[in-house]
């Protein structure tokens, strides 16, 4: 049995609000991939993906300019903090390089005074320098939302588990901003869930069964 809509509903209804959370986004990349390993981390309320880091207005996949691939995390303080998604972040590319192509650089962006000084010292703990390294640090300003195909992209290739979102009656914005989606998004990614999470607990269940 994988989730019902009821399921689904409730987990997101029970999830904490955006009042709640902070926010952080980094680019690695293409950006389904880090989506999915974010959003299956502890503490990761709710994910999506956009463009940032350039100038040109109004971005799209196909009309990028200068801008880069980008996913924001809501994130709960109360579980996980801003470093501990700047540890995941530095664990998943070395700072050392950076791709030409600007559309996949690696970039660290900071929303905050306080963002900006964790950042100076998790770079001092790992023996960095935001000056030599070749990630960017860029304070966090505007963020474009990339068009709803590339929203959940991995949830949305495994029909099972977006069926009770759609039998939910989930939009492209609601499943966008669904915590319940960012979990399943991780699970179909690869990335495990703890047994903590209920839904974790639920594909952990239905895989035992399985066997």
């Amino acid at each position: 049995m994988n989730p019902t809509p009821t399921m689904i509903r409730e987990y997101d209804r029970d999830a904490p609000d955006q009042k709640e959370t902070e926010t952080a986004a980094f680019a690695l990349g293409c950006f389904w991939g880090p989506e999915a390993q974010f959003g299956a981390m502890d503490g990761v309320v709710r994910t999506r993906v956009g463009y940032a880091g350039g100038t040109k207005p109004d971005p799209t996949y196909h009309d990028l300019g200068d801008h880069t691939e980008v996913f924001q995390v809501d994130y709960d303080p109360a579980d996980l903090s801003y470093a501990d998604l700047l540890a995941v972040v530095f664990e998943n590319h070395d700072p050392s390089h950076q791709t030409r192509k600007t559309q996949y650089q690696n970039i660290v962006f900071y929303g905050s005074p306080n963002q900006r000084e964790t950042v100076e010292s998790v770079l001092e703990t790992r023996e960095l320098d935001a000056k030599t390294i070749e990630t960017r640090i860029e304070r966090h300003t505007q963020f474009h939302l990339a068009e709803s195909y590339h929203q959940k992209y991995n949830l949305k290739a495994e029909q099972s588990l977006l069926d009770p979102f759609e039998e939910a009656g989930y939009d492209d914005e609601r499943l966008r901003e669904s915590p319940a989606a960012a979990k399943l998004n991780g699970y179909a990614g690869g990335h495990g869930l703890s047994e903590e999470n209920d839904l974790g607990a639920l594909l952990k269940r239905n895989s035992s069964a399985s066997v």
